[in-house]
């Protein structure tokens, strides 16, 4: 039989799809300032610190705050995450809506499959554009909750594996926010909040039950007053402003006084807010005592709101309008220099690398690129020099550059940015207020960080930038950021955008005063360590400095300084009469091919001896030929030693070419010709000695040809087997990342399954404890059940049960025309549970066992929580007393109208018991016997029976009570003044409920 469905309950209709944008603040609509948002995410894990953190919020009074929970959930798994919260906090727990209005002490919990963000007070759904594993929706609630909260932001971490949630801290942090972290320990994952408190930027890192107190007490501090006014500081405000900048330039050498007051004390009450310090007094004496919260104050000063590619449509015009121009009119192998002030991590750095990438690829053309990225954050400086960035950039890079300039690391969790465009970038700190700037450059990004200075400041930047900026170079500024009254020196190209061009000099234009940025010599003196002058360690010198410290101990002034392999490395002095460079395409330089003749196969042979032997090797008195003529040259090559007198890790060895001061061919132990004839040895053969000389050497040299005519086909050989090997590892790079992005969709995957299992254990033990609770409850009542399914199987039972009909466990699934029942004169169980079922209208009836008793049976249906009916309930109600107590009833009703009757009779009627004794006595019998009604309950029958008549009388009575015959008779009583009185007596037994005499009922008429 199939399943029949009960009449439907009416269900909430959802919501209609959110747009795919991501929404954006109106600046004519600022959001409700009224109370702070708290978005909360996790991941893995993320149940018991759910669990954890609202068991811990105080219950006697509200937070006086909002709470969001995103959490990463299975995209068509319906998450029971709002039930389970719901008893662990006494606040509203709302599965979110679109476009549902967020109000103070609630809680809501993102929907399965769906992106959530923050707008002028309202929680917006949309539908994920990232395939599933790689959704950030941590990091895209964050963000949206920081641009349009600012600073009542609060953005917690909780655990879970990855590093979604990352860049939304930043994002919180550069609008002010406050960030908490789950401490590591106490997850049952810890990516996420490691990731989190890597970047430095994280509050607090607590245990998910000790946050909502901090909060609470944060939000008291921070929000609990009026905010303070930043114009017209009185005068002890400024003082002790004055102060904190004194302590921050004594232990960071960073001077910040000239940076805008509402942006320092925003921080500054942030710092207070977070440490509960009510006074600018109490900070100062906080910053003196905690060095520690100097340098959290000066993180704090420094934070940078930074992606990649942050504001597309300005990027967008910058690749098409501005880059273009960048390598316009200039020739393959030019250099391109740009600077990126204010860089923080470097995203934006890195992505004006990956444009100027991607046009060098579109023009097939080769440039020199040079990108200068500085900051004053040695930290941040240290995150942008390891290219290393969480999975979390992707919602900023589109696939296609992710696959092309970024590989995956840290096992799917990261991005490393590739070797290629991190070698166009120098990374270093510097201070852009003080320290001298970079110059001829064709491009200056400076985005964001103009709008913490003060007016003075900007005026000293402005100027200082067209300095650096190469006639008809670019200044790339942020939205908010112009270069004010220098319209002279700048002419603008997007205005919207605050693109802008440099100027030529004109007169009366501004001039950067230099010498700001030289410091004095008294305190170069004064950095100059003691003893700088007596030796120097040449164990980190550069290449230059390294070959002349070794020519100054030669005093030769041409040398060359190569490896082993006779790579040149430097030139020093006029090396043209002894190397030249040989016609062809232009590699890598190597001394032993461009050796002039004469030289070439000395240096060969000195070079492979200094190689093995790693001492200085001389030859003397080389004939090299230079311009049609020979030179006489010595020869030297000397191993370049380090400060510790061992040889370099990679042995690179000097050259030294020094031309003889005498003739050849008067050096010493050198025999000429005409030494030879003088001495009488030289003859008419000399010619021929020379002749075979020359043939010797020119065989040698032919030789010597072949051989590197067989390397150098071997070198292309082996070069073309690289490139094969390269094309393979290429291949075998492209698979390793598909196989990452498939590991990252698994990990997702996985997180989704954690957290549906999570949910599930709590529900298993929801059922669990909810089942022990009904079977002590069906066992507890006593009242005997059968659950029975819409095929008559019995599904269970209670042990009650077992009394009326003949179960045992393994009865559990049998029909139940199967079972023997104890019922009497009862066997339509079948039929009338199946009428229930067809009909759905319940059945009552009352049934008897074999051992007497009674029950209620009811036959109801079996409804489900969605009401769909699978099968009936049988239940049985015992009412076997209640059965006794109608009998009683019935007997007691009877007894009424009986004793009515004796009341109103004319007769003496007595009831007796067996032995005799008088149980009742009516008015008649007290007219007619005159024994009182109190008198005659103390008596016995025998009393009022004559003596003579008494033992005959008795055995009538006993043969009526034994159940003989009863018919009247006749016989004498005593009267209480002692007279006779003959009646008539009808004798009549009385029967109890177990059919047994217990009484005799005696009518007595007097006969006349």
């Amino acid at each position: 039989m199939a399943k029949k469905k009960a009449p439907p309950k009416s269900k909430p209709t959802t919501s209609p799809k959110a747009s795919v944008e991501t929404p954006t603040i109106d600046p004519v609509q600022p959001p409700d300032p009224s109370f702070p948002i708290v978005g909360i995410g996790a991941s893995a894990g993320g149940l018991a610190a759910f669990e954890a953190f609202f068991s811990g919020m105080p219950v006697e009074t509200d937070p006086g705050m909002a709470f969001v929970l995103v959490q990463h959930l299975a995209p068509d798994h319906k998450s029971i995450l709002t039930d389970l919260i719901r008893r662990y906090t006494r606040m509203q727990v709302f599965e979110v809506e679109d476009g549902m209005v967020v109000k103070p002490n609630c809680a809501y919990i993102i929907p399965p499959n769906r992106d959530m963000a923050f707008l002028n007070g309202t929680l917006q759904l949309l539908e994920p554009l990232a395939p599933r594993g790689q959704r950030l929706p941590i990091d895209f609630f964050f963000r949206s909750l920081a641009q349009d909260q600012r600073e009542k932001a609060i953005a917690i971490v909780l655990s879970g594996t990855g590093s979604d949630g990352t860049m939304g801290v930043r994002a919180i942090k550069g609008e002010g926010g406050m960030v908490m972290a789950q401490k590591p320990e106490s997850t049952e994952y810890d990516g996420m909040p490691r990731s989190a408190l890597a970047t430095g930027l994280v509050d607090f890192e607590l245990p998910p039950a000790e946050m909502p107190a901090q909060i609470i007490s944060y939000v008291v501090h921070a929000f609990g007053k009026p905010p303070r006014q930043v114009t017209a500081l009185p005068l002890k405000t400024e003082s002790t402003l004055k102060k904190i900048f004194i302590l921050l330039r004594a232990q960071t050498s960073h001077d910040f006084s000239q940076y805008k007051p509402s942006t320092i004390h925003r921080r500054i009450e942030r710092r207070m807010a977070v440490h509960q310090i009510d006074t600018m007094d109490g900070y100062v004496k906080c910053l003196q005592r905690t060095p520690a919260e100097v340098e959290a104050l000066f993180r704090d000063l420094l934070i940078g709101v930074t992606n990649f590619f942050r504001d597309p449509a300005a990027f967008k015009a910058l690749e098409e309008q501005i880059i273009p121009k960048l390598f316009a009119g200039k020739s393959p192998g030019s250099l391109i220099r740009i600077w990126s002030p204010g860089c923080s991590t470097g995203e934006e750095a890195y992505s004006l690398a990956i444009l100027l990438q991607e046009r060098m690829d579109d023009l097939k053309q080769s440039f020199k690129v040079q990108i200068f990225a500085t900051d004053i954050d040695s930290q941040s400086i240290g995150t942008a020099r390891s290219g290393l960035y969480p999975a979390s950039i992707s919602s900023d890079i589109s696939e296609e550059r992710l696959a092309r300039f970024f590989s995956v690391e840290a096992d799917g969790v990261a991005y490393r940015v590739n070797k290629g465009i991190r070698d166009m970038l120098v990374f270093s700190e510097q201070n852009v207020i003080k320290d001298p700037p970079f110059s001829k450059l064709d491009l200056i990004s400076c985005r964001n960080l103009l709008i913490y200075l003060d007016g003075d400041l900007q005026k000293k930047i402005i100027p200082l930038f067209h300095y650096a900026l190469n006639p008809g170079g670019f200044l790339f500024l942020g939205t908010s950021e112009t270069v004010g009254e220098f319209g002279d020196l700048f002419s603008t190209l997007e205005r919207k955008l605050k693109i802008y061009q440099r100027k030529g000099d004109v007169l009366g234009s501004h001039r950067i005063p230099l010498g700001q940025f030289l410091p004095p010599m008294t305190a170069l003196d004064a950095r100059r360590p003691l003893g700088a002058s007596r030796g120097v360690d040449t164990s980190n010198l550069p290449m230059r400095e390294l070959t002349e410290k070794t020519l100054l101990q030669q005093f030769d002034p041409v040398a060359a300084l190569v490896n082993g392999q006779g790579v040149i490395f430097y030139l020093h002095g006029r090396s043209g009469q002894y190397l030249e460079q040989p016609p062809g395409e232009v590699g890598v330089v190597n001394i032993l091919k461009n050796a002039r003749e004469g030289l070439r196969r000395d240096l060969a042979t000195a070079l492979h001896k200094a190689v093995q032997t790693r001492e200085v090797v001389q030859f003397s008195g080389l004939r090299v030929k230079t311009n049609g003529d020979f030179t006489s040259v010595n020869l030297t090559i000397r191993p370049v030693m380090t400060g510790t007198g061992g040889v370099t890790e990679s042995p690179l060895f000097l050259v030294i070419l020094e031309q003889s001061q005498s003739p050849a061919n008067e050096q010493e132990g050198i025999s000429t010709p005409q030494a030879l004839e003088a001495d009488g040895i030289l003859g008419s053969t000399v010619d021929e000695r020379i002749t075979s000389l020359k043939q010797e050497l020119r065989a040698k040299e032919e030789y010597l040809q072949t051989t590197n005519e067989e390397l150098e086909t071997s070198n292309e050989e082996l070069k073309s087997s690289n490139e094969e090997m390269q094309s393979v590892n290429e291949e075998l790079q492209s698979t390793n990342e598909e196989l990452e992005t498939s590991k990252e969709e698994l990990q997702s995957v996985n997180e989704e399954l954690a957290t549906v299992n999570s949910e599930l254990q709590t529900k298993v033990a929801d059922l669990s404890r909810a089942n022990n609770d009904m079977n002590n409850l069906l066992a507890g009542t006593g009242i005997a059940t059968i659950f029975v399914d819409h095929k008559l199987h019995i599904l269970r039972f209670t042990p009650a049960a077992t009394q009326i009909i003949n179960l045992i466990l393994s009865d559990v699934g049998r029909p139940v025309r199967h079972i023997v029942s104890n019922l009497v004169g009862y066997d339509s169980l079948v039929a009338d549970a199946q009428a229930v079922l067809d009909s759905l209208t319940p059945k009552e009836t009352e049934v008897q066992t074999l051992e007497g008793k009674w029950y209620t049976m009811r036959i109801r249906p079996y409804r489900t929580l969605d009401n769909v009916i699978e099968g009936v309930v049988i239940t049985f109600f015992d009412i076997t007393e209640m059965k006794k107590s109608q009998d009683l009833l019935a007997q007691a009703n009877d007894q009424l109208r009986l004793a009515v009757v004796v009341r109103d009779s004319q007769d003496a009627i007595l009831m007796l018991n067996l032995d005799g004794g008088i149980m009742a006595w009516n008015p008649s019998a007290q007219r007619i016997f005159g024994w009182t009604k109190q008198e005659a309950l103390s008596m016995n029958i025998r009393d009022i029976i004559p003596q003579d008549k008494r033992e005959e009388e008795i055995k009538i009575l006993r043969r009526i009570s034994a159940g003989g015959e009863h018919e009247p008779y006749k016989a004498q009583r005593l009267t209480r003044d002692g007279k006779l009185v003959a009646v008539s007596i009808l004798a009549t037994p009385l029967i109890g409920e177990a059919g047994q005499v217990y009484a005799l009922a005696t009518t007595e008429r007097p006969l006349l």
